[in-house]
């Protein structure tokens, strides 16, 4: 069994209380984090906050580089611990610790990268002979909350920018699955991170939860998570900048002439991936109405074929959800939709934390299934006439992270990419591609319209300062 203490001033410090990590698969514990309260975790914030980070670019980049190193070479440790407190399948940990490795090596590359800029004052009658320069400066606090989904991979999309750019952090990470993220944290101070350029807390989060939104030395607070909670930091951050990552219902729009397989392809691998439990995942199939008994008659029998159960072994497909309460939840949903009209094609079983995975046939955008952000593994069918309603479908929601679209119709894609209000809209494709640092960000109820990605949180975490030198030359 894994035992984390607090991560502070580059050590880790046991504490009074303990939190136990439990097993979603089989209950046992398997691991426990110390806890603080309101008092320690504001001197941690004063002693994160009073830290300069003095590594060069090129120490910085080789931080990120030995860990990405330890990452691969201890890939099955990572894979075992992500599967161990969230219950995903080797399958997907495997995968969730390759792109963490991902992040560290893109984040190392940009730390290396001149990031000013240059601007000639003799371009106007009114200016001089001068030349205006840009540098970055990091922030001096940044503090982090990050949700239980993907326990490493979160974390690391706030630590690497910042440990690139030289921004000293306080992360908390889910008290569902907090191991990887001490692991994580422990990794990067054994790898050279200076004490307090990184530290690493859990408590009570009626003690912790306000202190790293409102403490007055935070100048960002960068959030991935719900978007009932998002709403909540954003009322009562104050004077700060806000990253705030949240909730989705993606749509994937299947065209008249798309070619049914290759959409039920991407389905698959846009909704199952993960046990669902990701902001991007498609939460609504929103499929012509000539296509639609095919594609779900398909869709069906492919996710038939799923296995899911042990996460430990390797042929298992899919693993549990976080909790039994989330099953419990997805499963009370599904319910309701069929009470309303709707039809199970296959799954909506649970045992457990277990919730196989599940079609839903005949869903109506108002379902709560569809309407709320149902996060597991349920793929939902709603249907469509003709594009603009296919685009008011897409748009009937709350939420705007992300959004695809099958089709070889140029002039609907078009319209699809202009029309689809979403951070992102991906052309046959699903909505949670991307690259580790690509823009990556929502809008409405999915987000502020900032972008996170190593590039744009790097940004972020620092601010522009502008000086000007005498330059008499033409």
């Amino acid at each position: 069994m894994l035992e984390f203490g607090t991560i502070a001033n580059g050590t880790q410090a046991s504490g009074d209380q303990w939190l136990d990590v439990t097993s979603p698969y089989d209950g046992r514990v398997v691991g426990r984090v110390a806890m603080i309260g309101a008092e320690r975790g504001a001197q941690i914030l004063e002693e994160t906050y009073s830290t300069r980070v003095e590594l060069t670019r090129r120490q910085r980049a080789d931080v990120l580089e030995s860990m990405a190193d330890a990452i691969d070479e201890r890939r099955g440790e990572v894979s075992q611990l992500i599967t161990d407190e969230a219950g995903l399948c080797v399958k997907d940990s495997m995968y969730e610790a390759g792109r963490v490795g991902d992040v560290l090596r893109f984040s190392a590359a940009r730390a290396l990268e001149d990031d000013s800029e240059v601007f000639p004052c003799d371009i106007t009658p009114h200016g001089r002979a001068r030349r205006i320069y840009t540098m970055r400066e990091p922030l001096r606090l940044v503090s982090a909350i990050t949700p239980f989904n993907h326990p490493m991979n979160q974390v690391v999309h706030k630590v690497a920018p910042a440990i690139a750019v030289g921004t000293p952090v306080v992360l908390k990470p889910s008290e569902k699955t907090p191991l990887s993220a001490y692991w994580l944290g422990q990794l990067a101070l054994d790898c050279g991170l200076p004490a307090n350029a990184l530290n690493v807390i859990n408590g009570p989060l009626a003690e912790i939860a306000p202190l790293l939104v409102q403490h007055e030395r935070v100048e960002m607070v960068t959030f991935t998570g719900s978007s009932a909670i998002g709403r909540q930091i954003a009322e009562q951050a104050g004077y700060k900048r806000l990253i705030l990552e949240l909730g989705g219902s993606s749509p994937l729009l299947v065209l008249e002439d798309a070619d049914v397989e290759a959409a039920v392809e991407i389905a698959m691998a846009g909704i199952f991936k993960n046990s669902g439990q990701r902001c991007t995942a498609i939460r609504r199939l929103v499929v012509h109405r000539s296509l639609a008994d095919r594609f779900a008659e398909s869709l069906a029998a492919a996710t038939a074929q799923l296995t899911c159960g042990d996460p430990y072994d390797e042929a298992t497909d899919m693993g549990t959800v976080i909790d039994e309460d989330a099953a419990r939840l997805l499963e009370s949903r599904v319910n309701g939709a069929v009470k309303a009209g709707a039809r199970v094609l296959t799954g909506n079983r649970r045992e457990g934390a277990l919730y196989w995975p599940t079609v839903v046939d005949q869903v109506e955008n108002d379902y709560d299934l569809v309407r709320s952000e149902s996060f597991g593994p349920i793929a939902s069918i709603l249907r469509f006439d003709d594009l603009s309603e296919a685009l008011a479908i897409a748009n009937d929601t709350e939420y705007g992270l992300s959004s695809g679209v099958v089709s070889q119709h140029w002039p609907s894609i078009q319209a699809c990419i202009s029309g689809i209000e979403a951070g992102t809209v991906n052309v046959n494709e699903a909505p949670s591609y991307r690259l580790e640092w690509t823009p990556f960000g929502g809008i409405k109820a999915s987000g502020l319209g900032y972008k996170e990605g190593v590039i744009e949180t790097m940004k972020a975490m620092t601010y522009v300062k502008t000086y000007s030198l005498p330059w008499d030359r033409p």
